[in-house]
């Protein structure tokens, strides 16, 4: 359907990737993988049109849409959510002002013989036909759905597009995306600013309803839910394989052993050549031949392996200092801002050592009730922290906060303390900060970058209540991984804010539910609170059936 022909990006010197060349085929779900900086970003651009790649080319149908959403948006205001929404249908409107106008004219004429009636005919009918074939017919239920889909209330249509965040913002650009139906649709990181709800929903859209889409992601579970087919940018070139995330990591591997035992055969053979020529270099009798194999290695192109993170290291907390029984007691909390309640009469009591998840639509009050037991806003109702409890906290803005004038190493050298010392080199390493990374200054960093270093400090800090909000937003799958193990092994107590369900399988035992003013506990792991969630979904689309 459309192809990709060629491709070179080149700048400073730098090629980041040359002769680039796939298909995108009808109802392709394509996971875009590599790690940070590989082209991945850039590869998105080029098919948008919004870069120019400096050789090769794309080719597309003529009338085929691609749509695109970045990671960053520039979204302009003086509409209401609904109306901006509803710029989906703009080319539709446009497409019927102008069979309109060919119709009036068609009434008014009477050369009709001519060629230039004939010809507004053809026009009018070739219109027509591409317009009465784009079923828009209920073009403001479809927005509704779509809108409802992506977490807004129906209060929500009417407000202005101003009053909400860039990560609502983002909601209203990917529903005006969804509803112009594209021939492909390309994603960067679409589920950063999603809640679980949110993300299932895209997840049904995109399986079902979806033509062909590309998408870069850090979510692994969404990325393995929605692709049939994964292409990885690393080292200049891409690999493509018909498989989705999971069934690509195993392939990756075999392919990466392959690489490694042919190299390391041809540098076995360089060496044995290079040590015949050095024996026999000044022999009369070996002269031909010692030439032929000075030619040959001179000619021979060096196998490559692909990068991989080699680290060994496993980073773990320092031992927790002993708390008290129970951390964390709620009795009747509540918040209200104005006239407005965020939640009312939340009773919780978390003990030592629980790992639990905050789960719930973005603006239920999840990172409130963080706040409040952070001492950070006053609240209704009593909360207790426990005996000796020291708090580890990681707020959505953690990164924002670091020293800018220090390097990656000063960060992190200025809080380490014992034996961790001799081993900073090796956590940064870790968390893809070796050689050179180390001595950057945190100003230059990318916000994936500092949110990786403001997770290292974590790590170093004696604490016995971790508390993360949205610790995963711009962390990639290996840095996730690194940092979901380390918290396995923590021996405190855990509140983690999130809505990756990958990351909180296997981590957390007891969910909180945040949803109409109201908090919910629940005595399960996150698979089985949404298995739950799905039938008590089924339940209530019956009972309004």
């Amino acid at each position: 359907m459309i192809s990709v022909d060629g491709l070179a990006v080149e700048f400073g010197g730098t090629t980041l990737f040359s002769d680039v060349s796939f298909v995108i085929n009808e109802k392709d779900r394509i996971a875009l993988m590599g790690k940070n900086g590989a082209g991945k970003s850039t590869l998105l651009k080029i098919l948008s049109g919004t870069r120019t790649p400096s050789r090769g080319k794309i080719s597309a149908p003529k009338d085929s849409l691609i749509a695109y959403l970045p990671q960053h948006l520039m979204t302009e205001d003086g509409r209401t959510v609904f109306e901006e929404t509803s710029q989906a249908f703009s080319k539709l409107h446009e497409m019927q002002a102008e069979i309109d106008r060919i119709n009036k004219e068609l009434e008014i004429r009477t050369d009709y013989e001519s060629d230039s009636y004939m010809q507004l005919i053809e026009e009018v009918s070739a219109l027509s036909e591409k317009f009465y074939s784009i079923d828009a017919t209920n073009y403001e239920e479809a927005v509704e759905k779509a809108l409802l889909g992506l977490g807004f209330s129906r209060a929500d249509f009417q407000r202005q597009t101003s009053d909400f965040s860039g990560g609502w913002r983002m909601r209203i650009e990917l529903a005006k995306l969804i509803l112009q139906n594209p021939d492909v649709l390309l994603l960067d990181e679409p589920t950063n600013h999603l809640d679980i709800e949110s993300i299932q929903w895209l997840e049904d859209f995109l399986i079902n309803s979806a033509k062909a889409v590309i998408v870069i992601s850090h979510d692994r579970k969404f990325v393995d839910n929605i692709t049939t087919r994964t292409i990885e940018v690393t080292m200049g070139r891409i690999y493509d394989y018909k498989v989705n995330y999971s069934k690509y990591l195993q392939l990756r591997l075999e392919r990466r052993e392959q690489q490694q035992k042919a190299f390391e055969d041809q540098q076995k053979m360089i060496a044995d050549n290079k040590e015949f020529i050095e024996r026999f270099k000044g022999t009369y009798s070996k002269t031909l031949q010692v030439q032929s194999r000075v030619k040959m290695l001179e000619k021979l192109e060096i196998l490559e392996v692909d990068e991989e993170d080699t680290s060994a290291l496993r980073p773990k907390f320092p031992p927790s200092p002993r708390s008290g029984n129970y951390p964390v007691i709620m009795d009747g909390v509540g918040k209200i801002y104005g006239d407005h309640e965020v939640f009312s009469n939340a009773n919780l009591t978390i003990e030592r050592g629980d790992k639990v998840a905050f789960v719930g639509k973005n603006g239920e009050g999840k990172s409130t009730l963080v706040k409040c037991i952070m001492k950070e806003i006053e609240h209704a109702g009593t909360l207790t922290l426990g005996h000796n409890v020291q708090i580890g906290y990681f707020a959505q803005n953690q990164a924002s906060l670091l020293d800018e004038n220090l390097t990656v190493f000063q960060t992190i050298d200025d809080i380490a303390v014992g034996d961790i010392r001799n081993k900073i080199r090796d956590l940064l390493g870790a968390f893809m900060f070796g050689g050179e990374e180390s001595s950057k200054k945190v100003k230059v960093l990318s916000g994936g970058e500092r949110t990786r270093l403001a997770m290292i400090k974590l790590l170093l800090e004696p604490v016995n209540l971790l508390i993360l909000d949205e610790p995963t937003n711009h962390l990639d799958l290996k840095t996730k991984d690194i940092l979901k193990s380390a918290l396995q092994d923590f021996d405190g107590t855990l509140i983690v804010v999130s809505h990756d369900r990958d990351f909180l399988d296997g981590l957390v035992t007891k969910v909180y539910e945040f949803g109409n003013k109201k908090v919910k506990e629940h005595l399960c792991g996150i698979y089985e609170f949404l298995e739950n969630k799905k039938m008590d979904s089924l339940r209530e689309l019956e009972r309004k059936n």
